[in-house]
Order: C-alpha cells, then structure tokens, then sequence
C-alpha cells in the first residue's frame, strides 16, 4: 500500500512545502486539488508545469492525481465538458500524474445522468490513452455508492476510464464496504479515506476518531499490491478543523498498521 495526502487539507500550500511535508511525514504521493485559487490548475503555463515536476522529482514525492471539478453527469451540452475534461488531462500528461479526478455531478436533473457520463467519459477515454491518464469517477453526490460508479464505468468499458472510492459517500448512501469493494475492484484506481463525526457533521477528523469503517474498507485492498490510499482531509470547506500538518504523521501510522494487520 502507498500512501498520499490531497492538498485540499493544506489550501493554497507552496508546492515546495507540499513536497516538504510529505516527505518529513512518511507520504509517497499527493493528489492536487487542480482549481484556480491553489498553486497548480489547468490555467498554469508550460514553465509553471516544469517547475512543479522539478520540485516533486527532486523530493521523490509522485503527483498522483490532478484533482478536477468536471461533472461528467451534468445536463447541458457535452462541448463544455468535454473541454474541461481536456485541460485536465493535458495538466496531468505535463506532470506525469496518473489519474484525472471527476465528479458525477448529476444534481436534481438525475434522468438520463449515466447516460451522458458514459458518453462523455468514452469521448475522453481516446485523449487520456493517448496521454497516459486514467479518468477516475469518484463515488461523489449522485453517484456516491459503488454500485452507481462502477455501472456508468462499465457502460464505457474502455481501460482509461475506472473509478475513485471516496469510502466517506458510499458510506453515506448505505453501502457496506465489502459490497462497494466488490463491484468496485475491476474499475478502481485507488481509495480516498477520511474520517467525520457523523453524517449529519462532516468536519474533518484526524483518522480512527470518527465513524467511518476505515479498517472495514482497508481491508478489502490491503491485499492488493501497489494500490494507492489518499488521506483527503477537507480542510478548505471546514476552516474550524484543525490543521493537517499536525496530524499527517499519526494518520501515516494509522494507515500502516491496518494495513500491516490485514
């Protein structure tokens, strides 16, 4: 198992610091939050992009994902999508990173919504071969159990194109871990954890003293070689929660003992 941590915990962190952190906590990788308020998005130029794979080479730190905000399930026109999409997957091609991260995204207007992120998703799959990426739906708002992700991931069925375990929403649309694991293993890039006090609050907690199975959903991977777990601790939206770089050493070694145990 491998380990990484998004910079959605530590907003608007230089680069050279992320890296720093990681390293000085035991963390292989880190997953960017690519949106226009932080260091890195799809908006930086081609020196930005070289500086930032410098930095991380130079820690040994990997870029994991580049995190977007694309809603592949959303009604309105594809082109907008579409492009957005491509912007991702440029940025993640000229990091060396291996996934792009999508959300599902379907809001009120559900009908139809596998039907146009399958469609997407499959005219992007081409683009993301072509780049060496993989595009991976996170199990997100209306599509947050496994069950929905893995269907509109099947429906596509190309390699490029797998799925993100967030175990915080299968979790919170009722699915057990061993059942989001199982429709989710053909298609699953890697597994994001986290951990809160309940469903009704969602502030970030240090992991192991919230609610969520943790150990349950480990363990359905710990078994599977190189697989990647991220640490996303939402620290941006909750600005009460405590700090993550204080907490980045012991979540290490939480991780690392169930998966040591399992």
């Amino acid at each position: 198992m491998k380990l990484a941590f998004s910079t959605l915990g530590v907003p608007g962190m230089p680069m050279s610091e992320v890296v720093a952190l990681a390293q000085s906590c035991g963390f292989q990788g880190v997953e960017l939050r690519a949106h226009p308020e932080e260091p890195v998005h799809p908006g930086i130029g081609a020196k930005e992009r070289a500086e930032v794979v410098e930095t991380f080479a130079a820690g040994g730190i990997e870029i994991l994902t580049v995190a977007g905000y694309a809603k592949v399930a959303a009604a309105g026109e594809d082109g907008p999508v579409l492009e957005e999409i491509r912007t991702l997957l440029e940025l993640a091609r000229d990091l060396g990173a291996s996934y792009v991260r999508v959300f599902p995204g379907a809001g009120e207007d559900a009908e139809g919504g596998d039907e146009r992120a399958a469609r997407r998703l499959g005219a992007a799959a081409e683009t993301a071969d072509e780049y060496g990426v993989r595009i991976l739906l996170e199990t997100h708002d209306s599509h947050r159990r496994g069950v929905d992700a893995a269907r509109v991931v099947a429906a596509v069925g190309h390699k490029n194109v797998g799925v993100l375990w967030d175990v915080m929403h299968t979790w919170l649309g009722g699915e057990e871990p061993v059942t989001s694991h199982g429709v989710l293993a053909p298609h699953l890039g890697y597994v994001q954890v986290k951990d809160i006090a309940s469903a009704d609050d969602t502030t970030p907690l240090a992991l192991g003293s919230g609610v969520l199975p943790l150990t349950e959903c480990l363990a359905q991977v710990s078994g599977a070689g190189d697989v990647w777990v991220c640490w996303e601790y939402e620290k941006r939206w909750y600005p009460q929660a405590a700090e993550l770089p204080g907490l980045l050493v012991a979540g290490r070694e939480f991780l690392a003992l169930r998966a040591s145990a399992a």
